[in-house]
């Protein structure tokens, strides 16, 4: 049988298959990488215990929401590092292979290479030896971001833009050049890793040699290279999953960094319909009205909250950057201020609390990290005060922010992933231990640069219809 006679329902149950009894991890830099799967743990604590349960929870995946985009780089590294350790002692205890995943970005932002060192340590100090080979496979597809020729790109506008060419490429903190992911690698390791050096899966590979020529090349790898993973299609992904599946299962230690969409093609998992409403409140439409928390200060986020503003009457709240940067008494002052405003308005109807939207740059990454580390914590603590209102739901817009509201401001310690909202983009959280106002509350993660300018509407359209009640 040709690469061209199996279905994709075919190559994912063979997935399936393949990895039935490994445990596979996804150390997640946000909480937003969950958005192309279905009937997964997420874990937000760091505790063996903690990942134990939720592995035994029967979920196609275990992710660990690390939020380390939103730390320095020697932050991030440590908890990587101690993440690894602890996922390696839990697969020895249950006696399971451990696959592990480095879900990041998939327009690249990131601390890439130390997060993937990291791991690469964490593995030499569990078994011996590091991983024969890292793969980079970005590619987000609901989202619009493919890999073809090697070259990442963005989909803006309804026209596909090299990565290095969008206004992500100009982050403070993880800005970049390079669309080409061999140039890439090349450039965030200053010049160590040599493109001529950097193995490419094509679309060629990919569809004319199948799953069987794919883990044939990665079979061959050692010494821990970088493959770049070309795609545009979910196909492409489960083509080089059954691959990844089949090097795995003949010995080879394989990594994964990637974007949301190559997660769902290494477990098997079937692409999900959009969530509705009576899937939203399978028992019944909680009480109340809900609370949009917005932080992400991306163009795409600003023209989603404004349009959000146009259709929905909402209570609209603002959280001042200047006030929360002025000083701690102001910031405090603030803080109190509008949380007690939002907590009682929620009673009369749906309460939007977002960051006000002239974004305030440090003098350097360090600086601007530290600056959206402050708001992000104030704009926390607003939504930890509003928490007893007991809303509804939730909808957190920004990466950041969808960690810090659900772990820091609601105490999520684990949460089920029940589905998306938008195919494959937007998450809905079911917290399974939680503070006590948050459980079983849908809390909807909402990356702060996926949807069209509809998007955030549209959601908080279909958590305010009456459907389900």
């Amino acid at each position: 049988m040709s690469p061209a006679d199996v279905t994709a329902a075919e190559t994912r149950a063979a997935v399936r298959n393949a990895v039935a009894g490994r445990i596979l991890a996804v150390l997640d830099d946000d909480p937003t990488g969950s958005q192309s799967v279905r009937g997964v743990q997420v874990v937000t604590v760091f505790d063996e215990d903690a990942y134990a349960e939720a592995i035994a929870a029967d979920s196609a995946a275990l992710f660990v929401l690390t939020n380390t985009r939103g730390m320095p780089e020697a932050d991030a590294v440590a908890l990587t590092a101690r993440i690894g350790d602890q996922l390696h002692a839990v697969a020895a205890r249950l006696g399971r292979e451990l696959d592990l995943v480095s879900r990041s970005d998939s327009t690249l932002r990131g601390h890439v290479l130390p997060e993937i060192r990291a791991l690469d340590a964490a593995r030499r100090r569990a078994v011996g030896t590091g991983f024969d080979a890292v793969l980079v496979a970005p590619a987000f597809f609901e989202a619009g971001r493919t890999t073809v020729d090697d070259i990442h790109r963005v989909r803006v506008d309804g026209v596909d833009v090299p990565a290095g060419d969008t206004e992500y490429a100009r982050d403070k903190t993880f800005g970049y050049r390079a669309s080409d992911l061999k140039e890439f690698l090349a450039e965030k390791s200053d010049g160590a890793i040599d493109p001529a050096e950097v193995v490419s899966l094509s679309l060629a590979d990919i569809r004319e040699g199948g799953a069987d020529a794919i883990a044939a090349r990665l079979e061959a790898l050692s010494g821990g290279g970088f493959v770049v993973v070309n795609a545009e299609t979910e196909e492409d992904y489960d083509v080089v999953a059954l691959g990844v599946a089949r090097a795995r299962a003949a010995g080879r230690s394989l990594l994964a960094r990637c974007g949301p969409s190559f997660v769902r093609a290494l477990a098997g998992i079937e692409p999900g319909e959009p969530l509705t409403a009576v899937d939203v409140w399978p028992v019944g439409r909680r009480p109340g009205h809900g609370l949009v928390v917005v932080g992400s200060h991306v163009s795409g986020t600003t023209r989603q909250l404004a349009r959000l503003r146009a259709r929905v009457a909402a209570h609209d709240f603002e959280l001042d950057v200047a006030e929360v940067l002025a000083g701690d008494a102001e910031r405090d002052a603030h803080v109190a201020d509008l949380a007690a405003r939002a907590s009682a308005a929620l009673a009369d109807g749906t309460v939007v609390v977002a960051t006000s939207r002239d974004l305030v740059p440090g003098q350097d990454a360090v600086s601007s990290l530290d600056i959206a580390r402050r708001v992000s914590d104030a704009l926390t603590a607003v939504a930890a005060a509003i928490l007893p209102a007991r809303p509804a739901w939730v909808v957190a817009k920004g990466g950041i922010t969808s960690h810090e509201t659900a772990v820091t401001g609601f105490g999520v310690r684990r949460a089920e992933v029940a589905g998306q909202l938008g195919r494959g983009i937007i998450s809905l959280f079911r917290p399974v231990d939680a503070r006590p106002e948050a459980l079983g509350m849908p809390y909807i993660v909402f990356a702060g640069n996926v949807g069209t300018a509809d998007s955030l509407a549209d959601v908080v359209e279909l958590l305010e219809s009456p459907a389900g009640q």
